[in-house]
C-alpha cells in the first residue's frame, strides 16, 4: 500500500496524499536558449510529462525563466547547485518549484535566504541529495557516498527548513547504486511526511539505463514509496517520460497511452512477428487512449493473450485472428494483419 505523504501544489499539479504519481523529466538545452528550450518543453508535454525541471546555471538562465514559464501548459522546476542567488532569482521569475542542493549551496545563511524567499512566494523546494555531492565533512566522516551518509546530510538540512518553520518540502535522495537507493528511500519514507521524489541518478543510455531504472523504481514504487519519478537517461528526454510511463503502467499504478504485449517467438512462429510487432508499435505511437494491444506468434499462448487484450493478432501460419474485447472478429493474410488490426482499433475507439 502506498505511504500517503503531505501534499504540496506545484502550480496546477498536486503531489503527495492520494494523488496520482507524476512524471517528470529535465530539459536538455541550455535554459538561455529559450526557442530550443520551449520547443523541447513542448515536446515533453505531447509526451505526457506533467512537471519538468531546467538547469539554471547562470543569470541568463534565471532571466529566461518567466518567459519561458508563459510560453507552456506545465508547471516548470528551476535546478539551482552552487550560487543560491540564482536560486532568489529564479523564484522572483515565478517557477513553480525549486530543487536545491544542499551539499553543493553551502553555508546555512544562504540557505536561509531562500527559505525566506520561497515563503514569501509560497514557493514549494525540493531538497535534492544526490550521492555525488554531499558536503565535504560528511564525506570525511564516511568515506563514501553510504545510505547513512546521505540520510545525515538530509537531517542535517531539514533541522534548518525546520527551524525556519518551511515544510513546502519535497524530498528527493538519489544514488547510482539501486540497492543504496532503495536502502536510502526507506529509510526516509518510514522517517519523514514529505514527498518523494524518487529516481536512479546517472542510469545511463536507454537499454541499460532503463533496465536499471526500472528495477530502482519498479521495488520502490511496489513498497509503496515514491510520489514523483523520473528515469533518468542520457538520451532524447521524451524517453525519460515514455519509459516512466511504462514503469507505471506496468505496476498497474497508471493507465497512459497503449500497452503493446507481445510474445518472444520461437520456433513454433509461421510469420515474420518481428516486423509486425515494430510495424504495430510505430503506429500505437500516434494513439494516446490507452488500451492494451497484444501481437502473438502461435497458436500455444496467442489466442488466450490476444483475446485478454483490447485489440490483438494471434499468428498462424502466414495468416492471424483478429480480436477486440475477446471476441474473434476475422482471419486475414499475415501482409494484411497490421492495416486491419488498426481498422478496428479506429471503428472502437475515439482517438
Amino acid at each position: 500500500m502506498r505511504t500517503l505523504k503531505k501534499t504540496v501544489a506545484i502550480g496546477n499539479v498536486t503531489i503527495g496524499g492520494n494523488n496520482k504519481i507524476v512524471v517528470q523529466s529535465m530539459t536538455k538545452t541550455k535554459t538561455r536558449e529559450v526557442r530550443k528550450t520551449i520547443n523541447q518543453i513542448q515536446r515533453l508535454e505531447k509526451a505526457g510529462c506533467e512537471l519538468v525541471r531546467l538547469a539554471v546555471v547562470n543569470k541568463e538562465d534565471a532571466a529566461a525563466l518567466g518567459y519561458i514559464k508563459k510560453r507552456v501548459s506545465i508547471p516548470i522546476i528551476a535546478d539551482i547547485h552552487f550560487d543560491y542567488r540564482l536560486a532568489l532569482a529564479s523564484i522572483d521569475q515565478g517557477v513553480h518549484k525549486i530543487r536545491i542542493n544542499p551539499g553543493n549551496i553551502g553555508e546555512t545563511n544562504k540557505i536561509e535566504q531562500i527559505i525566506k524567499k520561497a515563503k514569501e512566494h509560497n514557493t514549494p523546494i525540493r531538497i535534492g541529495i544526490n550521492s555525488g555531492s554531499l558536503p565535504k565533512s560528511i564525506l570525511k566522516k564516511y568515506e563514501h557516498p553510504t545510505p547513512t551518509a546521505i540520510i545525515e546530510t538530509l537531517s542535517d538540512i531539514l533541522a534548518t527548513f525546520y527551524k525556519n518553520n518551511f515544510d513546502n518540502i519535497v524530498i528527493s535522495a538519489k544514488g547510482a547504486a539501486v540497492k543504496d537507493t532503495i536502502s536510502t528511500y526507506e529509510t526516509i519514507n518510514k522517517r519523514f511526511n514529505f514527498p518523494l521524489h524518487i529516481g536512479i541518478t546517472e542510469a545511463g543510455l536507454p537499454f541499460r539505463g532503463g533496465i536499471k531504472s526500472g528495477v530502482g523504481l519498479g521495488i520502490l514504487l511496489n513498497k509503496g514509496i515514491g510520489d514523483t519519478i523520473r528515469v533518468s537517461l542520457t538520451a532524447d528526454p521524451v524517453m525519460e517520460v515514455i519509459a516512466g510511463y511504462e514503469i507505471l503502467n506496468a505496476l498497474g499504478l497508471r493507465q497512459h497511452g497503449p500497452i503493446l504485449i507481445s510474445c518472444p517467438t520461437c520456433g513454433r512462429c509461421e510469420v515474420k512477428l518481428e516486423k509486425i510487432v515494430h510495424a504495430v508499435e510505430n503506429r500505437l505511437k500516434g494513439y494516446k487512449n490507452f488500451m492494451k494491444v497484444a501481437v502473438m506468434g502461435c497458436v500455444v499462448n496467442g489466442p488466450g493473450e490476444a483475446s485478454e487484450a483490447d485489440f490483438g493478432i494471434a499468428c498462424g501460419k502466414g495468416i492471424g485472428a483478429i480480436f477486440a474485447k475477446a471476441k474473434e472478429i476475422k482471419r486475414v493474410k499475415e501482409t494484411k494483419l497490421v492495416e486491419t488490426l488498426f481498422e478496428l482499433i479506429d471503428e472502437n475507439i475515439n482517438n
